[in-house]
This record gives structure tokens, sequence and C-alpha cells, in this order.
């Protein structure tokens, strides 16, 4: 994977006084995304990216950070806005420490939270995205049970929305668990990336539209979900 120079800093903050949309993606890179899962998820991560970067007020309002578990969790990019962020190349290996990583996640999003207050901007409910084709391999581990908790604390109190993404042979039920109860995780037909890469990027832009702490409608999923009868 590529290394990537964190782009957030107080220069940026100071110099755009948009509210901010943070959202973090939580991307499965073990070793069972091998092959064409990876390099689809590859090209739609690119895919979010542009369509953030083409949009006017969405490039100004929306940052990404993206957390990778595989051999390692990693912080692939930190907060950047879409026309700054350069895609780093996701390779597949490894095991599935998922709790970890949502935990990471959640670290990253309370610093940036800081930021924005310390810098009196204005900020909406953060997103946080998980997308695996596994099940928790930390599933034993205090990780997994805190990644529980931060989770269904931090929707109860409105401070994220988490959304669980299922990809192939990925254990549901474990994800379910992750989720918080009023938005179970969701199955991806095929490995169809950039459909649900496209979703998020109309609903971000829909946020960014909006004012921070106001109920907006999310454009539909069933483009890229299916539903086991």
């Amino acid at each position: 994977m590529s290394e990537q120079t964190p782009f957030h800093s107080s220069l940026s903050l100071a110099t755009n006084p948009e509210p901010r949309c943070p959202c973090v993606l939580l991307l499965d890179t073990s070793s069972s995304m091998s092959g064409a899962p990876i390099e689809e998820l590859n090209l739609g991560v690119q895919l979010l990216m542009d369509e953030l970067s083409q949009d006017s007020l969405a490039s100004k309002r929306v940052e990404l950070a993206v957390v990778t578990f595989g051999t390692t969790v990693q912080i692939a990019c930190d907060f950047t806005p879409p026309s700054a962020f350069i895609a780093p190349h996701f390779s597949a290996d490894g095991p599935t420490p998922m709790g970890e990583a949502v935990l990471r996640g959640c670290q990253l999003l309370e610093a940036r939270k800081a930021e924005y207050r310390q810098a009196g901007l204005q900020y909406y409910r953060p997103w946080m995205l998980l997308i695996t084709d596994g099940e928790p391999t930390d599933a034993d581990s205090e990780s997994w049970t805190r990644a529980i908790k931060a989770v269904h604390e931090g929707e109860a109190a409105k401070r994220l929305l988490f959304f669980g993404v299922a990809v192939n042979d990925a254990n549901q039920r474990m994800l379910d668990s992750l989720c918080p109860p009023q938005r179970p995780s969701v199955k991806l037909k095929g490995i169809h990336f950039g459909e649900m890469f496209r979703w998020l990027s109309s609903s971000l832009k829909g946020v960014s539209t909006s004012s921070p702490g106001t109920k907006l409608q999310l454009p539909s999923p069933n483009a890229w979900i299916t539903i086991e009868t």
C-alpha cells in the first residue's frame, strides 16, 4: 500500500470555514479479499473520490479517512478533502482484525472532532462505513467487545452513523452484532462496489447541502444490495 501524508492541519481548517462532514471507511483487506474483490474495491474508492471532487460544495465540506484491516490495522489515509485525496492501492493479505479497526476509526473521529471544535467549525454527524467479506478474527478479544460498545453508544448519543456492508461469504450475524440494532448490515450484490460508492457519494452530497443537525432522507440503496429470502 502506498504511503500518503495526512492532509489535515490547522491551516486547512483556518482557510476553509465550511462545516465539515467526516466519513471513515473501514475496509477489509484480509487475504479472502484477494483477486477481483480487492481490485473492485480499489476502483470503487477512486470513483467515490472523483464524484465528490466534482461537487463544489461536497468538495469543501466532506472529509474522508480510510482505515484498512488485514495483516495489520493501518490508517491508509487520515482526514482529507476529496480533491486532495491520493487513492492508496489496496492489497489483500492476512486475518480480519475488525474490532481493532473499528476502535482505530473511532479514535480518528474523536480527534478530528476535537480539531473542529478548537477551530470553531460546525460539523455534521460523522459517518463510518465498514466493508468486510469475512468475520472478525479478534472476536474473542477485548477489542471486539469494546468496538461493539463504541458503535452502539456512539449511535445512541448521535456521535456517529454506522453502516455495515457484507460481501460474498461474510458472517452477517457477527456483523449485525456490531451494527446498531436499528440499522443492521446489508449484503452487497456480488462485488458491485461501484454502485455502493455511488450511493455513498450521493448520500454525502446530500448531507453537505443540508444544515448540521437537520434530518435528511438518504437515497435508496436498492441498486447495490441483495435480500436473501
